[in-house]
């Protein structure tokens, strides 16, 4: 490990290496050791930097959900039409936008860990709304929570799944789903 006596980024490198560790080993699997590590700090710079690894969890999640919910309005920023939409809802669910295996990992655990620790409601109640208003500018509130959860099903159903779900088929569904109106 290097030494480092003027380190402003220090904070945001220990939530980037936390993001990158909970991708890799699942909340369970995280520990302080492990982030300091893959941080390059001293164990001591996550107790400085964050009142418990609940903390720094928390934190995390939410800068994975902030810059996911970036990519999220990117990919929806050129669309104009209603088979725009779908060919672009198509894509997000293929895997075709930005957000890799791991990204998705990382959603995952944050669900989980969500079910057991509220204060990480929050955190995935703003990034579903924040997911909402985009399709919110295509579709009714009422179809986005519908298309939103589509999306979050479909790619766990892909990515679970020992069966392949064919671009045509998650086409077909979301193409249903979205509707004439």
């Amino acid at each position: 490990m290097s030494v480092r006596r003027h380190d402003p980024d220090r904070k945001d490198r220990i939530i980037d290496a936390a993001i990158a560790v909970i991708a890799e080993r699942g909340v369970a699997g995280t520990t302080h050791r492990l982030i300091a590590a893959a941080a390059d700090v001293p164990l001591g710079s996550l107790t400085y930097h964050f009142t418990s690894l609940e903390d720094l969890r928390c934190q995390a999640f939410r800068r994975h959900a902030e810059r996911m919910s970036v990519t999220y309005e990117a990919h929806f920023r050129g669309v104009r039409t209603r088979e725009e939409l779908v060919e672009a809802v198509t894509d997000l669910i293929d895997g075709d936008a930005g957000a890799d295996a791991s990204d998705w990992a990382i959603a995952y655990e944050l669900y989980l860990a969500a079910l057991r620790e509220p204060a990480l409601r929050e955190v995935t109640e703003t990034w579903m709304r924040a997911s909402r208003a985009v399709l919110e500018r295509f579709v009714d509130p009422t179809t986005a929570r519908g298309v939103d959860a589509l999306i979050e099903g479909l790619v766990m159903h892909k990515t679970l799944s020992t069966g392949p779900l064919s671009r045509q088929d998650i086409r077909t569904i979301v193409d249903r789903t979205i509707g004439t109106s």
